[in-house]
């Protein structure tokens, strides 16, 4: 690898980028105004998903007997561990908690969801007896004592990431498949210019170009919302450049052999939709069909906004993010070099 060769398109690429405006002003303005949009749609404690944890047998009597459990529009999920379960309180992935052995619950009073559970919970009425209900709830309330966390910061980690996974996706597969068409690989293609020089300097012009645009909307958006960080920015960053690896990787796949400009945008489409939806970037995976929450264990999306959250609310260590890590890195290995062995300049 001549990395005098290396170097020239690595300043070819980003000169194209910086000098198309367009592209790069809705960059930076994407992430930015989805932040804001949510942060004032979330100003009045709105939100229309409920999602209740159960500890305890869900066909115990106290279930039958009230009626709050047979209220409809809440997805009632059964938990275990009752450590884990009130962190899910904390982080909003559960607007109520339920112990039926103890008869206790748990609200964060931060959260809109839970404030209108709670209303619901203490309007409901327990039947004691075949001729007999009573409005008196048998559940006593406990405070959530962890840190209580907003809605706009579980979300900007999965904006941050989206915004990640767009931007890789299409300003590698994209513009590769437009450069095939256009020629502009031919013409390389007859210079001393290897694959793996051109490939790795389109990779390392998008990597810098995403991170710059991630750190900026980061500090941006920690400005005006005061952001949580728990954890260390450090391993956020590490966080964020595989990630951005993986998404470049996949969009290096799509474009290794592709010729047409239309089916690699339905193909990358294809791709990071299912994906955004799928990995957590708009709200909790708790209490989706186990189909869909092991399929999303296959998006690198979902270990990125994982990974990111858990750090940024948690304050989790490298070695607490370790399989995020090593997931990331296990896909990005395996997707470049597929793409980088299929690659063709034609």
């Amino acid at each position: 690898m001549k990395l005098k060769r290396f170097r020239a398109i690595l300043i070819a690429r980003n000169r194209e980028f910086l000098r198309d405006r367009s592209a790069l002003a809705w960059n930076f303005l994407f992430p930015v105004l989805i932040v804001i949009g949510f942060a004032f749609a979330f100003s009045d404690k709105t939100i229309n998903i409920y999602k209740v944890g159960i500890i305890g047998d869900p066909n115990s009597a106290l279930i039958k007997e009230h009626s709050f459990f047979k209220t409809k529009h809440i997805t009632f999920v059964p938990l275990d561990d009752l450590k884990n379960a009130i962190v899910k309180i904390e982080k909003h992935q559960l607007d109520m908690l339920f112990d039926l052995n103890t008869r206790h619950y748990w609200v964060n009073n931060e959260s809109p969801g839970g404030y209108i559970l709670e209303r619901v919970l203490l309007s409901s009425k327990q039947q004691t007896s075949p001729h007999e209900t009573t409005l008196a709830t048998p559940f006593i309330k406990q405070k959530v004592t962890g840190r209580a966390i907003r809605y706009i910061d579980w979300l900007v980690p999965g904006i941050l990431a989206m915004n990640i996974m767009f931007s890789a996706l299409f300003g590698v597969g994209y513009v590769m498949v437009r450069y095939r068409k256009n020629g502009v690989l031919k013409r390389l293609k007859a210079t001393p210019l290897s694959a793996f020089e051109f490939l790795s300097a389109q990779i390392a012009s998008r990597l810098w170009l995403v991170m710059l645009i991630t750190v900026a909307v980061y500090i941006g958006a920690d400005l005006f919302l005061n952001l949580p960080m728990y954890g260390s920015y450090f391993n956020l960053f590490l966080v964020f450049v595989l990630g951005s690896i993986s998404m470049i990787s996949v969009g290096l796949l799509v474009a290794a052999r592709t010729t047409s400009e239309e089916f690699a945008g339905g193909i990358l489409n294809l791709i990071s939709w299912p994906m955004m939806f799928l990995s957590g970037v708009w709200f909790s995976l708790e209490g989706i069909h186990p189909a869909l929450q092991k399929l999303a264990l296959l998006f690198p999306l979902t270990h990125l906004i994982s990974a990111a959250r858990a750090i940024m609310l948690d304050g989790a260590s490298l070695m607490d993010i370790t399989p995020q890590l090593l997931t990331l890195s296990l896909i990005s290995i395996a997707l470049l070099i597929i793409g980088a062995m299929t690659f063709r300049w034609n």
